[in-house]
C-alpha cells in the first residue's frame, strides 16, 4: 500500500498495430507530457517516409527513451513502481 506522501509516476510503453507489420510504439508519461511515438513498418516497400524504422529498431528506441525517463525519475527520488 502506498503512503499519501509518495508520488507514483510511471512511463508506459504501448504498441499500436492496426495493420499487420506496421504501427508505432508510444512512450506515455504519467505526468501529462505529450507522448513520444516511434513509427515502424516491417515491409520496406511501404516505408515511404525516411524516418520509419523496422519494428525491432522502433522497439529498441522506445525502450531506450522509457528506461532513460525511469532512471531520471529514480534519481529524483520518485517511485516508478506501478500500483497493483
Amino acid at each position: 500500500m502506498r503512503s499519501q506522501n509518495t508520488t507514483w509516476q510511471s512511463v508506459r510503453l504501448i504498441k499500436h498495430e492496426a495493420v499487420p507489420d506496421c504501427g508505432s510504439f508510444e512512450v506515455r508519461f504519467a505526468d501529462g507530457r505529450p507522448s513520444r511515438y516511434f513509427y515502424w513498418d516491417n515491409l520496406p516497400s511501404r516505408r515511404l517516409r525516411p524516418d520509419l524504422l523496422t519494428g525491432a529498431e522502433a522497439l529498441d528506441r522506445a525502450r531506450t527513451v522509457a528506461r532513460a525517463e525511469r532512471d531520471c525519475l529514480n534519481i529524483a527520488g520518485i517511485d516508478t513502481r506501478e500500483e497493483r
